[in-house]
Formats: C-alpha cells, structure tokens, sequence
C-alpha cells in the first residue's frame, strides 16, 4: 500500500476517540480488513493507540499472518521488540515473515519457537545471524518454501541444513555482493544446493563464485529448475554446450552480464585494485599472465542480455 493511502486511512482511524464515534459501530471484520491495509508499523505504532476497541483488533492473528518489518532506517524503532508482539498477536499463525536488516540469532528463534507453520523468511542483510543460529532452527521450518538469505556471512553449511530440513523448499535467494578481483572461484555453495533442494524451482545466485562444474551440479541436482539467476557470477562462461543446456533447461534464465535495474540491492561492482595484497599468495603478475590474462580481459561488461551476445562477443574475442 502507498504510504500517502496508509496516511489517509490514518487520520481516518485517530478521530475514533471522539468525533468519529460511528467508526466504533464498524463488524470487527471490516475494521480488521481496514488495518490490513497498513504496514506493521503503522499499526503496531499508531494504529492500536487510538482506543482500547481498535487495540484489541490490532492483535487479531488474521493481521499476522505476515509479518514485514523491513528495517526502514528510523533507528527510533526498536524492531526487534515490535517484531516479537507481532509473533505473539500472530498465536502460531505466522506464515511470512522479513526481519531484513535487523535480525539476529535470538529473534529468530524467537520466530521459529511460536510458529510451525512458517512458509516464507526474508533474511537479507542479517549479518547478526549465523551458520550456527540458522542450523539450530532449520529443523523447525519442515514446511518453508521460500529463503532469502541475501548479503550475509552465511556459508554452506546453513544451506546444507536446510537442504536437509526444508523438503518443501522451492525459491532459494543467496546472494553476495559483486567484485571482481581478487579473482577467486568457490563451488562449495553451489554442491550444496545441488545436493540437498532437489525441489528447488527458482535460484538467485547473484554475485557467487560458482564456476561452470557448480552451475552443471546445480542443473543436474534440481531437474525442476524454472528460473535462475546468475547476473555478475562471472567465474560462469555460458558458451558451448552448458549454455545450450541452460537454455533449453530454464525458462527465465539471467546471464552474469545482463543489467542490474531491478536487482533490490547494492550492485555496484568492487573492481579491487591491483596495489593490494590477495588472499592465497595471488599476486598482481597472476592476473597480468597466463590463461588470467584473458580470464580479465573477457570480464569485462559485455552489455549483451542474450545467448546470440554472448557467444558472438566470446568468439571474436579470440579471433583478435
């Protein structure tokens, strides 16, 4: 809802004390369906202190169900608190829930404690939740189907877990930020995906290490595949034969090159420099020699957003 809309239906509500008396009149349904159409902000913050009647409804589980508390930057708010009353008012009932940006180990648990039938989590940016934490709570989500756990110091080991514990698991978000050097390649995210979400139909894998031999596990490992996301995952060359499989295999697939527009986070790209040090003993004369030299050169932005791009820019690359 637009945020001028959920104003308006804002002063509406705040005149119920005294001159508005007829909005007390109102079934509990309507009034229940009204605060549906605003944030769990509004209502845990203004909503439910206009009187004791609309109080009462603001802790209707119906208004639960889904729990959005996207941490908006007012640092006023304590979310963490405002996110368990609104667990509570949900009695078990959850079934969405975002703690984007605030939530931690304790909060989520917190979540997975008093609800079982949670079907979607939103945990992008949660930098306060760990491998442990998300492991120690995966055993209690047997029915979710969607994760996104985007922008955060999670590993393989938090995805094999809820391989494991999440049979219904069908849309994966595991994101990173994009960079380009120090040039380093990492399937193990990948292995695990491909080993334990057999289920899985839409992926986004933006910024990963990955190569083609995890790309070809993922493929392998989840046959009902229907979109996948691999924008600046730049170790993956989509040429030959692996690209005409990803073709033929997904329906909505997103090449490392593609744009970024509708991409919900930061996706500039950190090229590093060349006057630093690199991990592993990689040095500056790595990438100036060798099969490096042109692993650089062709990670350069293409622009193309098609098969028929990318392969023509592959080709005349090595005809020069």
């Amino acid at each position: 809802m637009e945020s001028s809309s959920s104003s308006l239906s804002l002063k509406a509500v705040e005149g119920c004390g005294e001159e508005e008396r007829n909005w007390l009149d109102l079934p509990q349904d309507v009034v229940c369906a009204i605060f549906q159409k605003l944030d769990a902000i509004e209502i845990l913050t203004r909503a439910e202190s206009v009187c004791s009647t609309w109080r009462s409804i603001s802790k209707d589980p119906r208004l639960w169900r889904t729990i959005d508390l996207r941490n908006s930057g007012d640092m006023d708010l304590q979310l963490g608190a405002l996110c368990r009353r609104a667990i509570d008012f949900s009695s078990g009932h959850l079934l969405r829930l975002s703690i984007e940006n605030f939530g931690t180990d304790d909060l989520l648990h917190y979540a997975t404690d008093n609800t079982s039938h949670l079907r979607c989590l939103r945990l992008a940016y949660c930098y306060d939740i760990s491998d442990e934490g998300l492991r120690e709570v995966a055993k209690k989500l047997p029915q979710l189907e969607e994760l996104d756990i985007s922008i955060s110091n999670l590993t393989k080991y938090s995805l094999e877990a809820i391989g494991r514990c999440c049979p219904q698991l069908k849309s994966l978000k595991f994101n990173r930020e994009g960079y380009r050097r120090p040039h380093i390649v990492c399937d193990e995210e990948a292995y695990a995906i491909a080993e334990t979400m057999p289920k899985l139909c839409h992926l986004q894998l933006f910024g990963n290490k990955l190569t083609n031999d995890g790309l070809l596990a993922i493929l392998d490992g989840c046959p009902h595949l229907e979109s996948l996301d691999l924008r600046q995952c730049f170790n993956v060359n989509l040429v030959g034969g692996l690209g005409k499989r990803c073709a033929e295999q997904i329906k909505d697939l997103r090449l490392p090159y593609d744009p970024t527009d509708d991409y919900p986070f930061q996706s500039d790209i950190d090229y590093g420099s060349f006057d630093g040090d690199y991990p592993s003993g990689i040095s500056d004369i790595d990438f100036l020699s060798g099969d490096d030299y042109y692993d650089y050169d062709y990670y350069g932005f293409s622009g193309g957003s098609d098969f028929s791009d990318y392969d023509y820019e592959f080709e005349n690359y090595y005809d020069l």
